[in-house]
Order: structure tokens, then C-alpha cells, then sequence
């Protein structure tokens, strides 16, 4: 489906000196209030409304408790709008005062903080900017409609974080389909906001006719993953796989097997520059993180100030932690969040912040770093890359040599024993026939899926100093170099599998799954596509090569 040419680049913000709201319009209209008719003034780019609790911290950072609680405040990033004047809040700001002493006047001047004049300005923004809510609200019931137009409703889903995006998302997906039953997967990656959990059980109260299902990694602790392989970092998000797109994989594995689904989910544009290459529509393997499904975003082009607008005009309930300033809600700890929302959990998450931050220390400490201290506070740890100074970087690295006996066979090392399921991770390449290995040396074989030809010969190897080796030969095969490449990328997934549930992931045939330690490929389901030992798909032939791999 081709994307409908809407952009919001030239959309921009105005602002009435009278009526102080924000007005929303496009370059080339007439730049008048349409309430008073004065004349507006551009303001910026994108908004988002300051709510009682924000705008009273604020306060508190410019040594003025309450000063602003009639003013309409609004904010861009690091600026805040005051009646329309701005003002910069930066990092000296957030070091000025410790936690404990904000925490102490936030609980001093809270009861004097209330929402009256915050509710007339909003009551205004919503009025002067009617006609924008109800464009945004009909052109995505249209998109919907027509994309969701050739899949039966039960193959649709929601995806719903929690967060002011999936919320707006599912909110249009219901209503332009007129069914409230529709399912909502919500990714508990156990590193959500305290206010997130009391959202997502608001939301199942107040909708009990949607069907409501929590993905959640039980098996795996989050912090035991960091000991082994180093904290999440921006470019080394492992987190993301295992404790949310891999849990989320499994409930649409058990609830839709082999069936392709449709999923709305929150994406939009603006939100980075990564995302501004997706498309509204997306089901190229290249571009979506789990192969089942194709993905759609109604609201892809749509500013923050327009999410706002919707959830505030629409009265829909929403996730509190925004009133406190956060401008995305996903884990608390991401190494994506911005500064400000580390100073805003330092000062609302006190202890989960403490303790990551101490972990976060032991860890550069670990690794090797100078100043440990130094290196977390200045936020180093985000940029780290690799796994140097890790002990599991050992698992990736790929130790072989060439047989001296055969030709087209390699001897690799591995870091245990070979168990049973260790002879599935061949089954890409073709069809595991048991009963042509030798077994008086437990060799095994694999078969090509059309002709029956062996193609693959696979026997344990001992002699003194191959401890846990395998002997692993092609033949009857053309590209022998790109099999055997093919074989180390599984070689290393035995080695190196960390659980990332990536791979369950990929395969959109739900042939992979992983359980206890251990990585099945079930031979019924796979087709032998090849993806999970295709570098396109998989650099490196596993995520953890991407996480572990050292730099000399």
C-alpha cells in the first residue's frame, strides 16, 4: 500500500499575545487568532503542554515557587514558553539543587499547586485548534479503514505500551473500527515507570471489552543480563529484543501460529531520525523487528503538540508520569532517555536510581575504567560499544582450524559439550536424516531439502587439545565457502546465545524457539529461508556478536 503524501513539515506553531495559547497552522495562511483576530507570532516547530506538577518544579529551578501557576506554559525540548516569552532550562539547572532539597519543596508547595488556570488554558488551545483536531482524527480513521481493509479483525492488534503515542494509536484504531474487542499486547520489559504499571491497570479497568495481553520475559533478570554482557548502551540496545520484542514474538506465536497479523502501533516521524526513514506502512523484513506482521502508524506524521491536542480534546486518560515532565515513557533506564529525565527519576524513581547508578559504577569499575564515577556521570557508559573487558566476549570468537584429513572440513571449538539440540541449529540447510551418519563415530548428517543429497557432515571431535570440538564437513555443494560461513554464525549462536529471543523474532514462520538454555529449530516449521544465517538479517549470525565483539 502506497503512503498518502500528508506531511506536517509545514505545519508550524503560532502563538495569540491576547489569548495566550498556542495555534497550529500551516505556512501560507492567514496568521490570524480565531478567537480575537489578532495577530500571531511564530513561536516553533512542535509543543507540548506543561502540566501543574512540571510547571511547579520549574519554579523550584528558577527559584520561584507558584510564580507561573496562571501563566499558560508550554515546552520545546529544554525551552518553556511563559505567556508566549521564553525561557532555558539546561544542565546547571538540573545540578543546582540535590534531589532531597526538590523533593522537600515539591511536598512544601504541593498543596498550594492545583489545576484551575492550566484547565482554561488548555480549554482554549482545544477550542482555537478544533478544526486541526477533527482533520488529524478523520484523516487516520480513513487510513485505517482502508488498511486494515483485508484483514479479518481478529488478525488485528495494538500495540500498546503505555505511553501517550500507543495510547492515541489504539484510541483511533477502536473507534474507526467501531470494535472495542480488539487485541492490545502491552510489553511489560520490567524496567517500566511505577506510573506506567498504574496506567495500563487504569486502562484495562476502563476497557474490559478489549482483549488485553502482557508480554514479559520471566525467565531472564535484568540486571544478571548486565553483569554478563555490559548494560544496554544507545547503540547496543540488547534490552529491546529480550525484554520486549521477543516476549511480544511469543504471544503472537501462540495466539496466531503461522498467520500473518496487522498491528497499529504509536511510530511517528519526528521522533528521531531513524524514524523518519520508516514507512506509515511497513513489512519488509529489512525495516520491522518481528517477521509476522506488517505494522501501520496512523498517527506517523503527527507533531507532539497534535498528540496532545487529541488525548486533551478527546478527554482519553493517560499515563501520569507526563504531568512530572517525562516526554517518553518506555524503560525508566534507557540509555536513550534524555538528561532531564534522569534528573526527573532521580527525584521521583529515588532508590531504582540510586541502585542502577551504583551497578553502573561497579560496572566501569569492572571494565577497567580510570574513574569510574566520572565515567557514569558523564554519561559515557550510553556511547559504550562492544564488549571489551567482558569475559562473555570470549563466546563470539569463532576458534577453528582446517581439517588436515578431509577436504571441505573444519574443526571447530566449542565452549561446552554437545548436546542433542546442538544437531537443530544445522536444520537452515536442509533435512536432518539421522539414519545416514555413521554411527560408530556419532556422526550426523544433513540432506539436501529437494534432491536427498547429504550436504552436510557433522561428528564430534576428540583428540588432545579439541576439548568440546566438532568436526563439521560440506559436500555435494557449489558455494562450500558460504555454507561453512553460514555454519560458524551457528557455531557462534551455540557458543554465545544469550536468550535475546531475536532469532524466535526473525523467523516468521515460528519455527525457532528458545527454552531453557536451549535453541530449538522445530523441522515441521522451518522452510529453510535462511534468515536467521543470512548477515542482512542477523550481523554477525547473532546479536551477541554486535554486543560482545572488543576493539584491540
Amino acid at each position: 500500500m502506497n503512503d498518502k503524501i500528508i506531511t506536517n513539515d509545514e505545519d508550524l506553531i503560532y502563538w495569540c499575545s491576547e489569548c495566550k495559547i498556542p495555534i497550529i497552522k500551516k505556512q501560507g495562511e492567514e496568521l490570524t487568532c480565531p478567537c480575537c483576530n489578532n495577530n500571531l507570532i511564530y513561536l516553533t516547530t512542535d509543543l507540548r503542554p506543561v502540566f501543574p506538577e512540571e510547571r511547579l518544579l520549574i519554579e523550584l529551578l528558577v527559584n520561584n515557587p507558584l510564580e507561573f501557576l496562571e501563566k499558560s506554559v508550554w515546552a520545546s525540548n529544554n525551552r518553556y514558553y511563559i505567556d508566549g516569552k521564553a525561557i532555558t532550562i539546561n544542565s546547571s539547572h538540573y545540578k543546582k539543587y540535590t534531589s532531597k532539597h526538590l523533593i522537600d519543596s515539591l511536598n512544601k508547595f504541593a498543596f498550594l499547586n492545583n489545576y484551575d488556570y492550566f484547565n482554561k488554558h488548555i480549554q482554549k488551545f482545544i477550542e482555537f485548534n478544533k478544526n486541526r483536531l477533527n482533520y488529524l482524527y478523520d484523516e487516520a480513521c480513513e487510513f485505517i479503514k482502508e488498511t486494515s481493509k483485508n484483514y479479518p479483525l481478529e488478525n488485528i492488534i495494538l500495540s500498546f505500551s503505555g505511553g501517550k503515542d500507543s495510547t492515541v494509536a489504539a484510541d483511533l484504531a477502536v473507534r474507526a473500527l467501531s470494535e472495542p474487542s480488539l487485541v492490545h499486547i502491552f510489553g511489560d520489559t520490567t524496567l517500566e515507570f511505577p506510573m506506567t504499571m498504574e496506567y495500563v491497570n487504569r486502562f484495562r479497568e476502563n476497557n474490559r471489552k478489549a482483549i488485553f495481553k502482557v508480554a514479559k520475559n520471566k525467565e531472564q533478570n535484568f540486571y544478571k543480563v548486565c553483569e554478563d554482557i555490559g548494560p544496554p548502551a544507545r547503540m547496543l540496545r540488547w534490552c529491546c529484543s529480550m525484554f520486549k520484542t521477543g516476549p511480544i514474538t511469543r504471544v503472537l506465536n501462540n495466539l496466531y501460529k503461522d498467520k500473518q497479523v496487522l498491528t497499529f502501533y504509536g511510530i511517528r516521524k519526528c521522533e528521531s531520525i531513524s524514524r523518519s526513514k520508516y514507512n506509515r506502512v511497513e513489512n519488509s523484513a529489512d525495516a520491522i523487528k518481528i517477521n509476522k506482521q506488517t505494522v501501520a502508524s496512523p498517527i506517523f506524521y503527527w507533531k507532539d503538540i497534535d498528540i496532545w491536542l487529541y488525548i486533551l480534546g478527546e478527554k482519553i486518560d493517560f499515563n501520569d508520569a507526563y504531568r512530572l515532565g517525562y516526554d517518553r515513557v518506555g524503560c525508566w533506564c534507557c540509555p536513550n532517555n534524555n538528561e532531564r529525565a534522569q534528573f526527573l527519576s532521580n527525584i521521583y524513581m529515588p532508590e531504582q536510581s540510586e541502585k542502577w547508578k551504583e551497578f553502573l559504577i561497579e560496572f566501569a569499575k569492572k571494565i577497567g575504567k580510570p574513574d569510574p564515577e566520572v565515567y557514569v556521570n558523564s554519561g559515557k557508559w550510553k556511547a559504550r560499544q562492544g564488549g571489551n573487558g567482558l569475559k562473555a566476549s570470549d563466546d563470539i570468537k569463532i576458534k577453528f582450524s582446517n581439517c588436515t584429513a578431509e577436504e571441505q572440513a573444519k574443526i571447530y571449538q566449542l565452549n561446552k559439550p554437545i548436546d542433542e539440540w546442538f544437531y537443530e541449529l544445522f536444520l537452515p540447510f536442509g533435512r536432518y536424516a539421522p539414519e545416514l551418519g555413521r554411527k560408530l563415530v556419532k556422526e550426523r548428517i544433513i540432506v539436501d531439502i529437494k534432491t536427498n543429497i547429504p550436504i552436510i557432515s557433522i561428528q564430534p571431535f576428540v583428540q588432545e587439545g579439541y576439548e568440546y570440538s566438532v568436526k563439521i564437513k560440506t559436500m555435494n555443494v557449489k558455494k562450500t565457502e558460504d555454507i561453512q560461513r553460514m555454519i560458524a554464525y551457528q557455531i557462534k549462536k551455540y557458543n554465545a546465545c544469550r536468550k535475546c529471543l531475536k532469532c524466535e523474532s526473525l523467523c516468521k514462520f515460528g519455527a525457532i524457539s528458545i527454552k531453557y538454555d536451549e535453541y530449538h529449530i522445530s523441522d515441521n516449521k522451518c522452510k529453510r529461508c535462511k534468515m536467521c544465517v543470512t548477515p542482512k538479517y542477523l550481523v554477525g549470525g547473532c546479536l551477541m556478536d554486535r554486543y560482545l565483539k572488543t576493539k584491540n
